[in-house]
């Protein structure tokens, strides 16, 4: 990619990343020609949007959470493979691709939470305060991608794919133990892991923000 192309670099340092990396490769090396970036975007919008009717269905039948699983992970092949195609074709699109995977991206997180707010596994309230602290992290991303020319893919070791392997076996400890035993209440398991997580997010979101403001602050001292 040249540098007139380049609107950003990439960093991700996610505890899978290495090896992520190694496999993206070798699979888009091997897809068929006819699949290109645009379709593999689509796949994981699919996938996550199955995911959160899944979460939805599993309300009338636990053997629906099955289908979460499946949701996730053709989500992460499309979600984590469009880009890695275009690169090793050499068919870029940066400002095209930026902006509509995690405008999709945003889509299909609020489609699964939608989801798991129909169902009876999250409250509406757990749900819509873990889209909010989401939101609040994004925001913060893309803003710090823009002024430091940095797109970060993952936050204290955490990414996408990290992400994507917790909340797959909270999935699958759904179907065994949907409930937990705290100080004498018993709680939906997702309903504390919910809160849990908006509370992490949101922590990461901060601590994130001030650094990123101190940095730009020394950067530009009026003298």
């Amino acid at each position: 990619m040249s540098e007139e192309t380049k609107l950003h670099d990439r960093e991700n340092n996610g505890f899978s990343a290495a090896a992520e990396k190694r496999l993206l490769i070798w699979m888009a090396n091997r897809m068929p020609r006819w699949v290109n970036s645009d379709h593999l975007t689509l796949l994981g919008f699919f996938g996550m949007i199955f995911a959160g009717l899944s979460f939805w269905a599993a309300s009338y039948n636990k053997m629906a959470l099955v289908f979460v699983v499946v949701g996730l992970t053709v989500n992460w092949f499309g979600d984590s493979l469009d880009g890695t195609l275009a690169r090793v074709r050499n068919k870029l699109r940066p400002r095209y691709g930026f902006y509509v995977d995690h405008m999709i991206d945003i889509f299909g997180v609020m489609a699964l939470l939608s989801g798991l707010a129909l169902s009876i596994y999250m409250s509406p309230v757990v749900a819509g305060g873990l889209l909010m602290a989401y939101m609040l992290l994004n925001i913060d991303i893309y803003l710090a991608t823009h002024v430091f020319g940095v797109f970060k893919l993952s936050v204290w070791k955490f990414g996408g794919t990290e992400l994507r392997i917790l909340l797959a076996v909270g999935v699958l400890a759904l179907a065994f133990r949907p409930e937990v035993h705290l100080a004498g209440e018993v709680y939906p398991l997702f309903d504390v892991a919910g809160v849990v997580s908006m509370v992490g997010i949101f922590v990461m979101a901060v601590v994130s923000v001030i650094r990123n403001t101190m940095t730009l602050y020394r950067a530009e001292t009026i003298h």
